[in-house]
This record gives C-alpha cells, structure tokens and sequence, in this order.
C-alpha cells in the first residue's frame, strides 16, 4: 500500500482501558488512509472503478443557510449506502469525514469519498463495526470530534453513547437514556402507556421460556401472537405464531437470532393484530425540549417483517389521524427527554385504530422519502441538535409536498427472499429523470455484495406530485436500473409497483406479499400485448443488428422487412410464448408490426453498446423498456419489467426445424438437502443413521443475521452429513445425504 494512501498507528491497549473502564477490550493497530482532499470524480481508486461523476450526486434538500457551527470532523461509524448519504451531507456542510472499514471493506465507496478512512479490523462486524474500543481508537487518533452512527452496528448501544461520552465526543443522535428505555421493547411499552399512547394487548413483562409463552398465549391473550426480542429490531428476532407448534419453533428461533443480532435474548408475546398496516411517525427533537412530527410513512409492504417499499404520505391515514398519532410520537419523545431524529412505529387497523409498535432511536432506512416531502435534510438536522443548536421548525410550519415512494433493492432471490453473493459485473442507477429520482446506494461496478453484511445495494426514491405520477416514476426507474453478476428483487419491486391492488392503496396490508404470492413470487405472467410487443421490438433490434454487421463489410444492405417466428422462454429455458410477426422498417427509428392479432407502430432506440433499448408503443406512445444482456446465436437475453428472458429470432426455414431438436432433459434430483443460500451453520438436529419424518429439522442456516430452518419433505435415513456447526456454506452447497431408498429430497426454508 502507497503512503499516499496509508500508515500504521498503534495505540496503548492498557491506556485505551483506563479511558474505556472496560479492561476486557483489546485493540489491535489500525491504518488512517488520509485521502487527497480534491473533487470526488478524481478521488484516486485501487479497485473497483472510480465514483460516479458528480451529475449523479443525489440531492437531499435545501441546507439552511448560512451554515451554522457544527464540528470540524465527523466519524461515520458504519458503511454502505448510509456512510455514503451522511458523508454527502457532512461535506456540503463544510465538516471534514472519517470513514471506518473493515477488510472486505478496503476498496468501498464511502472509504473513497471520505477525507480519511481507518482500518477496524476483519470483516466480522464484531471485531470492526461493533467494536466500540476500535471505533474509539480510530476517533481519538483521526481527532473526529463527532459520530454519526447511521442506522445498525451501534446506532441504538446505550453503551457506545456513554463510552463518547466520557471521551467528551458527540454522538449524533439521541441520548443514551432515551436509547436505552426505547430499545427495551418491555420497558418501550410500559413508557408509551404511561405517554398516553395507545399499545397492543400483551403480556407486560420478559417471557422467560417457551413453557410460559405457551401458558400466555392458551390463557391470556390467545393466538395469533407476535414473538418479538425485547432488544429487536429491523425484524429480526421477531416471529408470528397461530398455534402451539409454531409458537415452540418461533420462540427458539426468535431467541437464537436475537442473542445473535444483539447479544440480548429476552422475550415478550403480543397479541397480534391481523391484516394490519405498519404507519411510522418521524419526529424531530433538540436539546430545549422542542419536538416535532413530519409526515407519515407507510411501510407494509414486508417480507419476514422487514420493510420493502414504503411511501409518503399514507393514502389510509387522513388529517385528524395524522394529528393523533403525531401528537402521541411527538409525546412519546418529550417523556424521554428525546434530541435527535427518531421514528414511532404504529400498527394501524381498517378503522384508522393505531398502537404502538416500537420507537427506533436512530435514522430510519427510508429517511429519503420524508425528506422528498418536506424538503428537509434530516441528516442536517441531527447534526444542527447534536451541535446544540435549537430546533428552528414549528409544527405549523411542516406540511406534505406531494408523494414519495422507496423501493429496497436487495441482493436477494425474489421467490425465496435468499440472499445472492458475488461481483457487480454492470452497474448503472436510473437517475436520468432529473430531480424526480434518488439513489441512496454504497457501490460502484465491480463493488462485491458480501454475505458477512446486509444485502441491501440501494434505496431507490421518486417523488411527483400525486401518488400516481411518483409510481409512474418508480416503474420507469425499475426499468431502466441495470444491475448484472448478483441475483436482485427489481422483479418483485416491479410487479408489485404495477399491481392494481397496490396501485389502488386502499386494501394494502402487511400480508400483502404473503397473499399475493403465497408460493414466492415467480416470473409474470407475458399478456398476448405484451408477447406480440416484446416480439416486434427484438425483431426490430435484430434488424439493427444485423445492420450494424453488414456496414462497411458488403454492399448488400438488410432486409427492410422480415417475417420472423418469435420465441422467448424465461431463466429456466421453459417456453413462455412463441409468435410469428412481420416487422417493417418505415425510416430512422420508425417501424411497423403486423400479425395474426393486429398491426401496430413503434419506435425504438437502441444506442451502439448501449444497455437500454427504449421504445414508444402504438399511436399514443406507450414508452416500453428492454435492457440488453447478453446476445444469443439468434437474439438475445433481455430484462423486461425487471424479469429476464430469452428471445430467438427465426426465420420460417429455421423455425420448421427447430421441431426436429432434441429436447434438453431435466436432470433427476439428487437424494440431498443443500444450503438455499450461501449462509453458516448454527445447528444441526440430526445424527448420521438417523430415521427421519417428514417435516424434521435438519439444519438451521443463518445468513445476513437471519435464521432459517431446513426441514426434510419426506420421510428418510441419514446417510452422511457433510458440515458441522459453524461452518461457512454456499449456495447449493450438499449438507445431508439420504441412503438410496429415501428418495428425492431437496432444502425447505422455514418461514
């Protein structure tokens, strides 16, 4: 490593000690990369690529100005896309940035577009971006004067914040009092109530075993009942149960992931309210006791409790239950002396009744949107508080500037919601609707999605004036973003965007996805349209293509017309349809398709090299979006509407003796249970020789702090088990073998 870009610093384990009073801390030596203070477009890079050009530097609000003083340098004590954002703001205000990583994190985004970047540790966030003695070393030797802890690792440790403290170091956001009594999901709720705010019937206490669980949910509350950690979050260590044997498995598992997420396995059981929706309440608070409330965030749309798209305002919430349930955030917040930017969690019913979820105690992952509707930064905010500065808005002063959505792009399989490893081979965001899209991302092509971390790659915002207009943006960007080398969820964000249901609002539950794709989602359903427009537009970029290889290499130019069979199957080589077209070249862009269901014009452009093809439909312009993938022998690989497929062109002698090919066969599955996702082992509950049933746990894999249950379909022995506790696995990777005679078997996840 140059030593324009590093040096080493050790430190005093036994000094560090006696500042931290916690003798049991080790530190190891840490390296400052001090950056080139220069523009962010020519930061010096090792790899991947360098950042993307300052046009595409998203905004997030007006600033107020003149700045007011805040500190000189701040450290961002967490990584991605959030490091990222805080960064963006940080230097707008004129604050020098601190960037910590880990190994895997070396060549990251933020590490780039800090003014100085410190080495934690190895890729295990407890050993980088949870160690509290590390993150202190890394500030007292870079002389950061701030932390902004983002959202995760240890945005909401009671106990970082005290550790700053004593080292007479700010941390942006709240106390560690309010921290500490909203974090605990027991004590939350004994506060909320005694706020005045509405909660969900429960058991107000810690559930010590799943023996008493069991006697409050038969006795007590009944079923269903929500299983949560008393120190959860982000859905983790939550699980819902409707009878006995779910509630024994949710319970072992909510309590196992807890430990693991936050080193605390306490546990309650609530009532759980059917076919809610999930309303938050953001709230902004100083150091005089001023609070605040912006707008309502509709978060329902989930997969294993964790939020996929949100949007700002909500279309079930009117103005007198808006008022209500800010005026019980805003109350909420004042019983705990609360001074930074923090969010209430609501479950709202059908009849606008609300209750108290949870308090969040940091920035919340969809910030962006509130921040599309008010115009506010709320990053800027936390900084102005945590600087001492008071609060300058008033609650009369906030309203709602039209309507914002965010989708989550994951890293993940969209049928099973697994997350997907690997390189981003292309990567380009859709941000050519100027001021109507935002990015919120922490890579670049060529970063690598890490299994150690959270799959999340971006938060994808658009604002419009109506709730339709903000959709429509939203489909138009899914469209156009163009992620290649990872598995990713655009097919589902996609689907459910054009989805009459949740394009109407008004029936949107937290069972959305659960009902709406109960088998996991799969790959729409091509409507004859839209066989027969997908069909003419591919015959007319082969057309080009075929164009571009005759130039300069014979006189003979391209048919101006063609009369093609069209087959497109999807990822698992299954025919979806197959169409005969006649395409007619008119001038320029302009082209005309005929078939046996009608005849249609359209316009497409397809730039040299380019990703997307962009076409106009018909006679009213209809704008349709293919992304070019790869080329076949005879078409090509395209995405449409975030799902892909393979599209053949042939002409009518082709097509004849395509009947004559053989078939590919499906190859019989083997007597094994693989790992669905590249994840560890935590346990394994069977023994070599073992009889099983159908329906046993055989191995719980955790990845991405997420525990899943593998369960045999049918009845077996155990033959071999090839992995022990603890051990790393990939995705495919063979667990256990069945002898001969037990037949088939492949991996289920439990929910």
């Amino acid at each position: 490593m140059s030593k324009q870009w590093a040096h080493t610093v050790k430190r005093s384990t036994s000094v560090l000690r006696t500042r931290l009073v916690l003798p049991a801390y080790k530190v190891k030596s840490i390296s400052v990369r001090p950056i080139q203070t220069q523009s962010t477009s020519t930061i010096p890079s090792i790899s991947p690529p360098p950042l993307p050009p300052t046009s595409n530097v998203t905004s997030f609000g007006p600033l107020q100005k003149p700045f007011k003083k805040t500190f000189n340098k701040l450290l961002v004590a967490n990584r991605g896309e959030i490091a990222c954002r805080i960064i963006k703001t940080a230097k707008k205000m004129g604050i020098k940035t601190v960037a910590v990583y880990s190994d895997l994190d070396a060549n990251a985004l933020h590490v780039q577009m800090a003014d100085e970047a410190v080495h934690l540790g190895p890729a295990s966030s407890s050993e980088s971006y949870l160690s509290i003695p590390r993150i202190l070393s890394a500030i007292q030797r870079t002389g950061a004067q701030a932390v902004h802890p983002g959202y995760g690792f240890l945005s909401e440790n009671p106990t970082f914040v005290k550790v700053l403290e004593q080292n007479e170091i700010t941390f942006v956001g709240p106390k560690a009092s309010a921290i500490a009594a909203m974090g605990d999901k027991i004590q939350s709720k004994l506060i909320a109530k005694a706020s005045g705010v509405h909660c969900i019937p429960g058991f107000d206490g810690e559930v010590d075993s799943v023996q008493e669980a069991l006697r409050i949910a038969n006795q007590d509350i009944g079923y269903p009942v929500m299983i949560k950690a008393s120190a959860g979050g982000g859905g983790k260590g939550m699980r819902i149960a409707w009878n006995d044997k779910e509630l024994r498995d949710g319970f072992k598992l909510a309590k196992q992931e807890s430990k693991s997420s936050f080193g605390d396995d306490r546990m309650l059981i609530e009532k759980y309210i059917d076919n809610p929706r999930h309303i938050e309440v953001q709230v902004l608070g100083d150091n005089f006791g001023n609070v605040v409330y912006l707008p309502e965030r509709e978060c329902s749309i989930q997969r294993r409790n964790q939020k996929v798209i949100e949007e700002s305002p909500s279309v079930h919430v009117d103005q007198e239950t808006r008022r209500k349930m800010g005026e019980q955030a805003v109350a909420l917040a004042k019983h705990v002396g609360y001074n930074s930017a923090g969010t209430v969690e609501f479950l709202v019913d059908s009849s606008r009744n609300f209750y108290f979820l949870e308090m969040n105690t940091r920035l919340q992952v969809e910030h962006p949107i509130t921040e599309y509707v008010t115009g506010l930064d709320l990053v800027e905010q936390m900084l102005y508080s945590a600087a001492n500065h008071p609060l300058t808005l008033k609650q009369d002063q906030i309203g709602i500037k039209g309507w914002a959505f965010e989708s989550r792009v994951y890293a993940e399989d969209p049928e099973k919601y697994l997350p997907s490893v690997g390189r981003l081979l292309t990567y380009q965001e859709p941000l050519a609707i100027q001021g109507k899209v935002r990015c919120d991302s922490g890579f670049v092509e060529g970063s690598e999605m890490h299994v150690e971390y959270d799959p999340l790659i971006c938060k994808l915002a658009t604002h419009g004036n109506t709730r339709q207009e903000a959709l429509q943006y939203m489909l138009k960007a899914l469209d156009e973003y163009v992620i290649k080398g990872v598995t990713h969820n655009i097919p589902l964000l996609r689907a459910v965007f054009a989805h009459p249901r949740f394009q109407d609002g008004k029936q949107i539950t937290t069972h959305f996805l659960a009902e709406e794709y109960p088998n996991g989602f799969q790959t729409e359903q091509l409507s004859n349209e839209a066989v027969q427009q997908l069909a003419a537009i591919t015959s007319a970029l082969w057309m080009k293509k075929e164009a571009r290889n005759w130039q300069g290499s014979s006189n003979i130019p391209p048919p101006h017309s063609l009369s093609m069979w069209v087959q497109i199957t999807d990822e698992q080589s299954q025919q979806v349809a197959k169409s005969k077209i006649k395409v007619k070249h008119l001038q320029g862009s302009e082209f005309e398709a005929s078939s046996k269901d009608g005849n249609f014009k359209f316009s497409t452009k397809w730039p040299l090299n380019g990703l997307l093809a962009h076409s106009l439909i018909g006679d009213d312009k209809k704008p349709l979006v293919l992304q070019y993938l790869d080329p076949l022998d005879m078409g090509f690989r395209i995405q449409y509407h975030g799902s892909k497929y393979k599209v053949n062109v042939y002409s009518q002698e082709q097509n004849d003796l395509s009947k004559y090919m053989k078939t590919q066969s499906v190859a019989e599955q083997s007597k094994v249970i693989s790992s669905p996702m590249p994840g560890r082992i935590i346990s394994i509950a069977v023994n070599e020789g073992e009889e099983v049933i159908e329906g046993t746990e055989m191995v719980v894999v955790e990845a991405m702090k997420m525990q899943n249950i593998l369960r045999t379909p049918q009845s077996g022995v155990i033959k071999k088990i090839h992995v022990q506790a603890g051990h790393n696995v990939r995705s495919g990777q063979v667990l256990i073998e069945f002898q001969d005679d037990a037949g088939s078997s492949s991996s289920s996840t439990a929910p």
